[in-house]
């Protein structure tokens, strides 16, 4: 197969029927878009509490019928949206990202959390697999913590950076509803890999050599976009201080799984895992104190891509699935 020869228009047009079709429908009318537009055998992934579902009729029941009573008057309001070839085996074929925030009136209390009746927005990223003309994987990883935080609920006790409603592409060009140039995707996912190769190989705790790591990969004005109890950071410097080095410290054992689908387009990228990395903390992480034993952390990264370099991170972590394994549930606190 030619990769560079793929647009991927096609599929994009069925992510973006799927998506106007779901915003605008009665609750009692998602299963017949589900089995319209989705596999019968579906295998969706979403973070804690909702883990795997297989199946339109169980992603129905157990996810969308929850969360559009929920949320009235309900909109995807996207920052990012691509597709690519994912190479990666066992998951290969074309997949199709889309990044934002799903926003509504939060009038009916979902997953334990109390309802507001004011405005409410669930930071999401959605990467979804395409094979002939229906969607059969989809991976949705969404903040929970940062919706707790909207309902006035402090769900960690403390944050190396901040927690911010979290703004697009500074550019303003991740919205890639239109044929990309594969030549400049394909630098986009040369620099990713590049970046994830230097955090693999990774052992010093010398802040100094972090520092030098990062300028490898990260133009100085980089942004970090990170979930919320963790929150974000603007530089290198700052990155380095207030998240990468406290993190690297906190988990020096640290192993890596890999990615389910990893692909780009033009200026911009991203990857996920189920999980991408086992962790064990060593000390003190977000506040909290548990015992050192190994967790799992599922993580979806974008990123854009300034010149040979990148300069804006969207991060994504399941911790509620994190530290459920390490003997503390958040939403139950």
């Amino acid at each position: 197969m030619d990769i560079l020869s793929l647009n991927f228009q096609s599929e994009k047009q069925i992510i973006l029927n799927f998506y106007d079709s779901l915003e605008t429908c009665k609750i009692e009318e998602i299963p017949k878009i589900l089995s319209n537009y989705c596999s019968k055998d579906l295998l969706w992934r979403g973070f804690h509490p909702f883990n795997e579902i297989r199946g339109i009729e169980n992603l129905f029941s157990q996810f969308w019928q929850p969360l559009k009573n929920s949320f009235l008057n309900f909109q995807r309001r996207m920052d990012i949206f691509l597709a690519g070839y994912n190479t990666i085996s066992g998951s290969e074929g074309v997949w199709v990202i889309s990044m934002g925030h799903l926003m509504g009136l939060f009038d009916n209390s979902w997953i334990g959390i109390k309802e507001t009746k004011k405005i409410a927005m669930l930071r999401y990223c959605e990467f979804s697999k395409i094979e002939n003309g229906k969607i059969t994987e989809v991976a949705m990883f969404f903040d929970i913590p940062h919706l707790m935080l909207q309902a006035g609920i402090k769900p960690f006790a403390c944050e190396t950076g901040i927690s911010l409603v979290q703004p697009g592409p500074l550019t303003h060009d991740g919205l890639m509803f239109n044929e990309q140039d594969p030549n400049k995707g394909n630098k986009t996912i040369e620099i990713i890999e590049n970046m994830i190769n230097d955090v693999k190989v990774w052992t010093s705790s010398n802040r100094l050599s972090l520092i030098k790591e990062l300028k490898k990969s990260w133009n100085d004005n980089m942004i970090w976009w990170g979930p919320t109890g963790i929150g974000s950071t603007f530089t290198i410097e700052r990155y380095a201080d207030q998240h990468a080095g406290p993190f690297r410290e906190t988990f020096k054992e640290r192993k890596f799984n890999g990615h389910l689908c990893r692909i780009a387009e033009g200026n911009f990228g991203g990857f996920f895992g189920w999980p991408n990395l086992t962790l064990t903390p060593s000390k003190k992480f977000m506040g909290i104190t548990t015992a050192p034993k190994p967790s799992e952390m599922r993580v979806i990264d974008m990123y854009r891509r300034e010149g040979n370099k990148l300069t804006e991170n969207w991060v994504f972590i399941d911790l509620l699935h994190f530290w459920k394994i390490l003997g503390v549930d958040v939403l139950k606190n």
